[in-house]
């Protein structure tokens, strides 16, 4: 579901930039509806992730496991950090695009989803506590709202490195 949620941000993204070749400009008004998309979809893969979370642990579930699945989260853990940044790197190359920054951020979000599931997983397997996959998943959750929120107001133009500077 997280995935799919992604994939809706580029999507998005990707209609834009489409409409921007073929139209040879910008459209800010259709830029920063698509922004808000992009945002909304944050909140929505922080609900989504909120719930899954809730329920875990009021389920007290145990985490299931399959090869499959394990191989796709060590794969994402390699791939999507690249693809997030070579994301950001045509964003900040387009003057800061800030829609391009966003897809980037939900790509981010992503890898630590996936990196918290494997490292959840990895953890179970070793003390039985089934409750740390959701509750990384929690914090997880408060980040997507911050990526969201920054997103709908069009403030991931900055370096990472450079929020100390506000």
């Amino acid at each position: 579901m997280d995935s799919g949620i992604e994939s809706l941000a580029a999507i998005l993204v990707g209609l834009r930039l489409s409409a921007r070749l073929r139209r040879g400009a910008i459209d800010e008004a259709k830029e920063r509806r698509a922004l808000k998309a992009v945002a909304i979809t944050f909140f929505i893969l922080a609900a989504y992730v909120t719930v899954e979370a809730v329920r875990s642990l009021l389920g007290d579930e145990e985490p299931s496991t399959s090869t499959v699945g394990l191989v796709l989260l060590a794969a994402s853990i390699v791939i999507m950090p690249l693809l997030a940044a070579a994301k950001r790197r045509v964003g900040l190359a387009l003057g800061g695009d800030p829609l391009i920054l966003a897809d980037a951020a939900e790509t981010r979000i992503c890898v630590l989803l996936s990196i918290s599931t494997l490292a959840g997983l990895g953890l179970y397997a070793l003390t039985g506590a089934s409750w740390l996959d959701p509750v990384a998943a929690l914090v997880i959750a408060v980040i997507a709202i911050h990526e969201g929120r920054e997103a709908w107001e069009g403030e991931l133009v900055e370096d990472d490195d450079d929020d100390d500077d506000d």
